[in-house]
């Protein structure tokens, strides 16, 4: 009862609280603003479990060559996963063997022998002879270093040309040397050798006219081989499309 005798008026809440009867009135005479929406919590999500991810080829894909190898007990109910990662494997341990070099190795005279005539047989050794202070040899220096870098399966030396061959002339500098098995497989005589402009991809393309003499590590096979030999022509063609459209460019603006 209230002071004055008559009873007090008892509003059901609203179970979550948001409002009473009184407010919800109120709200349809525009004497309140609307209602604000009930609270609810985002719906939960589990943490992924590693373990009941789908076992196929992509998550076999993802696994590194120790994860791997700890497996095949795991594997032992699927043949087809079984002998995936069996190819997995052997592609892993395939691709470890390749050598891999990545520099231009300065040598001497009496390094010639161990470092490119007796260097393993299905490694393609790249030669150059150069001086200091000879400008085309710096600039046939640029490309064969960026060279090694992107394929750094094939063996990059230089050499200083007297050191090599006593009284070789300076005029035939720089010259290229390739070999492969102990044997001279090419002969690249003075910066003209490799066109015009000397740039890495010009010079990729004249040393893989007729042998796959560079190899990036990524496989033995001839598809891998035949791929880079793609690679190599692919970048020549773009470089001199862009050399063309920044000479179009300059052309344009005088």
């Amino acid at each position: 009862m209230c002071i004055s005798g008559c009873p007090l008026l008892h509003w059901p809440m609203d179970l979550e609280g948001a409002s009473t009867q009184w407010d919800d009135i109120q709200r349809k005479l525009g004497n309140l603003p609307p209602k604000p929406p009930a609270f609810k919590p985002p719906p939960f999500t589990p943490a992924s479990d590693p373990d009941t991810l789908p076992k196929d080829k992509d998550w076999l894909d993802s696994k590194t060559q120790d994860e791997l190898e700890d497996l095949e007990d795991d594997l032992d109910d699927d043949r087809f996963l079984l002998e995936y990662r069996k190819k997995r494997l052997a592609e892993m341990q395939e691709a470890a063997k390749v050598l891999r070099f990545g520099s231009v190795v300065p040598i001497s005279g009496s390094d010639f022998i161990r470092e490119v005539s007796q260097a393993p047989s299905d490694v393609w050794v790249v030669v150059i002879l150069y001086k200091e202070g000879i400008p085309e040899c710096e600039l046939l220096l640029q490309s064969i270093e960026e060279l090694a870098v992107r394929y750094s399966a094939t063996k990059f030396v230089k050499i200083i040309s007297t050191d090599c061959i006593p009284n070789y002339p300076d005029r035939n500098l720089p010259t290229l040397l390739v070999y492969n098995n102990g044997a001279v497989k090419g002969n690249y005589v003075g910066l003209r050798s490799f066109g015009r402009r000397c740039t890495p991809e010009g010079v990729a393309l004249v040393l893989c006219q007729s042998d796959p003499v560079l190899n990036d590590g990524q496989g033995r096979d001839a598809e891998s081989r035949e791929a880079v030999i793609e690679g190599v022509r692919k970048r020549f063609i773009e470089k001199v499309v862009l050399d063309h459209e920044e000479n179009d460019d300059d052309s344009s603006s005088d």
